[in-house]
């Protein structure tokens, strides 16, 4: 299948686009290049689609179910008594409201960390998208639960040919036990998945840490041998600056989720020590009971504004006194887009030849594009999502106005 984008906005300049195969194959190719498929995209964008790197699909179900509460009130008294209730059925339904919501946003990926999976799997296939599918793992999930899950895993083939993969996922440090973080990390490495993990997303999980363990989350991971590349750390709201260092060496990736973070009262990212120690930093949603929606273009603005309007000693103490130039339109892009793409394997995020065709067109002419000095400031500063018009994934329309 091949697609030809005519006369789309690409940087500071109008050219076409062919797309052949799931790749971008040629950009500026002449008007009448042969393609099974055209779009005239005059008055339109291009971007690279985004790669939501957290998120809780099905928890769309608890949307304004719970909200203005700490963490492990909302946590402990709210959310998991609801999820306890769910079905199947439920957890298919929760998940195809937010696919669809995030395909609409420009996303076309989601790092997922839920149950009913086989549901979600299904709705991946069938919508077009692709995901990091999660295996929870938790303390107190039965050893029927758990042996299922490993049979799970031995006996998965991706139905949709690549747009699948799977992670090992232990909640938290809170949640799961050393002699369990470890096996999980075993399981994952031995099996070539990803492992996605909340990392010190609350003052208490560290307070409770340092009285469980003697030590920091982060430190306690690295100390059991469970960080590495192939680690996903949502959130590192309370990270110091030598912990900060210890992601960078090992390779983790971090996934921001500034909405969240903020609507739980969490704390403020420290974007000056995570950019200073040049981890790769990503953004997620959370899920839709947290945030309260699945909109990464939101999530870029509000991750750049943060940035900007309080800044942080070392001692991870708030100032009042911002810096403009922190976290620039362009760096909140990427975050957003080239990094969580990157951090998954999918050579994508780019508008460039060569690239995976992952990427969305948005329109120009409505008032929040109006005028257009500089597209990306605009895409971030200024747009909704309810600009896309058009989303392609793996190099096949998804999703069309």
């Amino acid at each position: 299948m091949s697609i030809l984008i005519r006369n789309v906005l690409l940087g500071s300049g109008r050219t076409n686009i062919f797309i052949d195969r799931g790749i971008i194959g040629k950009i500026g190719v002449p008007d009448d290049y042969p393609a099974a498929q055209i779009i005239e995209a005059e008055g339109f964008a291009i971007f690279p689609a985004f790669y939501n790197t957290h998120c809780h699909a099905a928890m769309t179900l608890l949307r304004g179910y719970a909200d203005d509460l700490p963490l492990q009130q909302w946590l402990q008294d709210y959310i998991w008594p609801y999820e306890d209730s769910l079905t199947d059925d439920d957890i298919e339904r929760g998940s195809e409201t937010a696919i669809r919501e995030m395909i609409r946003g420009g996303s076309v990926f989601f790092n997922d960390m839920y149950f009913g999976i086989d549901r979600t799997i299904r709705l991946v296939d069938s919508l077009g998208v692709r995901a990091c599918i999660g295996i929870t793992v938790m303390d107190n999930h039965s050893q029927a639960v758990e042996d299922g899950k490993i049979d799970f895993v031995n006996h998965f083939v991706d139905p949709t040919g690549g747009r699948i993969t799977l992670a090992i996922a232990p909640h938290s440090v809170y949640t799961v036990g050393t002699a369990k973080l470890v096996r999980s990390a075993e399981w994952a490495r031995n099996k070539g998945l990803k492992i996605h993990i909340h990392i010190s997303e609350t003052r208490k999980e560290v307070e409770d840490c340092l009285k469980e363990h003697g030590t920091t989350p982060v430190r306690y991971l690295d100390s059991v041998g469970f960080l590495g590349p192939d680690v996903v750390a949502a959130h590192c709201v309370h990270v110091d600056e030598e912990e900060w260092d210890i992601l960078a060496a090992r390779g983790v990736t971090v996934s921001h989720c500034p909405c969240s973070n903020m609507k739980l009262g969490s704390g403020r990212f420290p974007y000056e020590l995570a950019i200073r120690s040049g981890a790769r930093i990503t953004l997620g949603t959370d899920g839709a009971s947290s945030n309260n929606s699945l909109d990464m273009r939101e999530e870029m603005k509000f991750a750049s504004l943060l940035a900007k309007c309080v800044s942080s000693r070392d001692d991870m103490t708030l100032v009042n006194q911002g810096d403009p130039a922190l976290l620039p339109a362009s760096d909140v892009l990427r975050w957003a887009t080239a990094n969580g793409a990157q951090a998954f394997g999918i050579d994508a995020g780019e508008i460039a030849e060569g690239k995976v065709a992952d990427c969305i067109l948005v329109d120009l002419k409505t008032e929040r594009m109006t005028p257009c000095h500089n597209p990306v400031s605009n895409w971030v500063y200024s747009s909704t999502s309810d600009n896309v018009r058009a989303v392609i994934c793996d190099g096949k329309i998804i999703w069309k106005i």
